[in-house]
């Protein structure tokens, strides 16, 4: 019986001496290993040096200080919908600012020295008269483009600019907001407003300019510069971010 005990006790013992490797052993696994702290340190400290996302340069007011810029939404922006409100209030700063005057201005002079329309003279009361016909062509355009037709149609006319590719694909989406726009529910649409609304400008312009200059020719030449000129406004609402950052004592938000 003595041997038998004897015999059970070093059994037992022997297995608590087993078990007590193992136990240290996995206790050891479960503690990081040394300097690992230190190692997320360093990689942290790291970290900034990660490759940046592109930073996406933002819409300015106005462009070079005079050109007004209030329907331009800066890349990576999505505001809502414009409401009828805001979007008269648009159309009415596109039509009344003082750079509105001035460009009616320059383009009615061009007019008068080049005699386009040689019914309205020439001189002073000739430069009046391409001056009150330009200042309505652009006035009543754009209350149909930006304000009327989309509140109708349910179009946001303003131009959402991409901010970041290749300069031929940026140009390309650019210059085709003209016919490509987005609805209220920010589907990308036909851009009915802008077709419909710079012919129906055209139409009406019909009613003020002379006889002569009322044949289909004439009238479909006008529609082509309004539509041309509105995607050449885009194109260069969208790079001018990044021509800004490139001039001397200009900040692009200038």
């Amino acid at each position: 019986m003595r041997f038998l005990e004897s015999l059970a006790l070093l059994l037992a013992a022997g297995s608590l001496s087993a078990q007590q490797p193992a136990q240290k052993t996995q206790t050891d696994t479960q503690k990081p290993p040394a300097g690992s702290s230190s190692s997320q340190a360093s990689a942290a400290q790291q970290a900034p040096d990660a490759p940046k996302p592109h930073a996406l340069k933002p819409q300015p007011k106005r462009i070079l200080g005079l050109m007004p810029n209030y329907r331009a939404v800066s890349a990576g922006s999505i505001p809502p919908p414009p409401t009828p409100k805001q979007a008269f209030k648009i159309a009415t700063q596109n039509s009344f600012d003082y750079s509105s005057f001035v460009f009616v201005g320059i383009t009615s002079l061009l007019a008068e020295g080049s005699n386009a329309h040689p019914q309205l003279g020439k001189g002073p009361g000739g430069f009046w008269g391409y001056y009150w016909r330009g200042f309505l062509d652009k006035t009543d355009g754009n209350y149909l483009v930006i304000y009327a037709l989309p509140t109708v149609l349910h179009e946001d006319e303003r131009y959402y600019a991409m901010g970041q590719g290749g300069v031929l694909k940026r140009g390309v989406y650019a210059a085709s907001r003209v016919l490509i726009t987005p609805n209220y529910r920010g589907h990308n649409t036909f851009n009915a407003s802008e077709i419909f609304g710079r012919g129906i400008s055209q139409a009406v312009s019909v009613t003020y300019y002379p006889s002569s200059d009322r044949t289909f020719g004439d009238i479909a030449q006008k529609y082509g510069y309004a539509v041309g000129r509105d995607a050449l406004t885009n194109t260069f609402r969208e790079f001018w971010p990044d021509i800004a950052a490139h001039l001397p004592h200009r900040h692009p938000k200038s």
